[in-house]
């Protein structure tokens, strides 16, 4: 289902009256995936609607060019040559602006693409600068886009706030179906934030779109999601930075490619699909792969291991998937099997993997269990709930 979608970005230039309750000074929380729909930086789309109003440069983890690898690597605050403006890092000594940086504006503009899980962590830089913005009673633009995963899928348990990160500042599922603003408004809505907000909606988005149906270009808005078959399987796949094994950073194919120097791949492989087969864990299947990382773990090191190939998007599950995958390397590599040590995020007293599910009890459920029907349990625990509450606040309803 190939449909021509307009973001929020394209309509405001397509319709400048779209942005004209913006006044004062303005900042753009952007990164290199703030795109037109004709590759267009939408800094200069901003800079030609405000001119010298565009005072500040905004950036999320990655940095402003999405240059930056993950967990705790820092992209520092400078000054923009070409644009000729200042570039607050909100993945620095801060993940919130401070008032030093909100001094400089009068009015924040975000514009950022999301990729539909909820340890990306744009999502919870957006409801931080939200909280800021409130407290400085400053008002907030939100300029809509895509979620790669489309808006229908809910999958994952809710996360719990013992194991608050800026991988999961509130309760929230692992794919929440949900937009950029859509989560704005959930944010102002059921988390207290009482911000003046404004949003510019998408222009034919439906629900049910994936990213590759917009005719929209796919720019990856973070180092290690370079396309849309890494989106669909992030979702369950990156479990695997809480563990001993390579989640595939390092090579072409991140998230896509697990493996680990001493797994017996083909001996796996086998297993798991008798474990798909008995589980009716469908819409993928493994390949026996060998890659060998350039950075991240074991950088210059063979790996055995296997890619996951999404054969059904319609049917496959990534959260369902990466947690049996997770239970049965447990049972496969016996003590070779660990799960990675903090820090993680900012977070020195809790476990990665805890940390990525928002919870102790996936990782609980795979030492201990590996029941199907427990796992069903953990997952839908407060789901009903979240629902409700997001249906109130959904701005595409096909």
């Amino acid at each position: 289902m190939l449909r021509q979608v307009m973001t929020g970005l394209d309509v405001a230039v397509e319709n400048p009256r779209a942005l004209q309750h913006v006044e004062g000074r303005v900042g753009y929380l952007c990164h290199s995936a703030s795109v037109d729909a004709n590759v267009q930086p939408g800094i200069v789309c901003m800079q030609r609607l405000f001119g010298s109003r565009l005072r500040a440069l905004f950036a999320p983890q990655h940095g402003l060019a999405t240059d930056a690898q993950d967990n705790m690597i820092e992209s520092p605050d400078f000054f923009h040559p070409w644009y000729q403006l200042p570039v607050f890092s909100l993945y620095a000594d801060t993940r919130v602006p401070t008032p030093a940086m909100l001094q400089e504006i009068d009015h924040l503009i975000i514009d950022l693409q999301d990729n539909g899980a909820r340890v990306y962590t744009y999502v919870w830089t957006m409801v931080l600068a939200l909280e800021a913005c409130a407290k400085a009673g400053m008002p907030v633009t939100i300029l809509d886009r895509p979620n790669p995963l489309g808006g229908l899928r809910v999958e994952g348990n809710m996360s719990h706030p013992d194991f608050r990160s800026i991988i999961g500042w509130y309760p929230f599922p692992m794919r929440h179906g949900m937009t950029m603003a859509e989560i704005a408004l959930y944010a102002q809505a059921h988390w207290q934030i009482p911000v003046t907000l404004t949003v510019v909606k998408m222009h034919g988005w439906q629900r049910a779109q994936y990213f590759d149906q917009t005719c929209l270009p796919w720019v990856l808005p973070s180092p290690n999601l370079p396309s849309m078959d890494t989106a669909l399987v992030y979702t369950g796949t990156v479990l695997f930075e809480g563990s001993c094994l390579s989640e595939g950073r390092g090579t072409t194919r991140p998230f896509e490619l697990i493996g680990h120097p001493q797994l017996q791949v083909f001996p796996f492989v086998e297993r798991a699909h008798e474990l798909f087969r008995r589980e009716g864990i469908a819409g993928c299947v493994l390949r026996p792969a060998v890659f060998t990382p350039t950075f991240d773990k074991f950088t210059a090191e063979s790996c055995q291991g296997f890619q996951l190939h999404v054969t059904d998007r319609r049917v496959f599950r990534p959260w369902h998937t990466g947690q049996w995958l997770l239970w049965l390397l447990w049972q496969h590599m016996g003590d070779t099997f660990s799960w990675r040590p903090p820090p993680f995020e900012y977070v020195y007293d809790r476990l990665p993997v805890d940390l990525l599910n928002g919870s102790a009890d996936c990782r609980q459920w795979v030492e201990q269990t590996g029941d199907a029907a427990q796992l069903t349990a953990i997952e839908l625990a407060g789901r009903a709930d979240f629902m409700r509450m997001r249906e109130k606040v959904l701005l595409y309803k096909d």
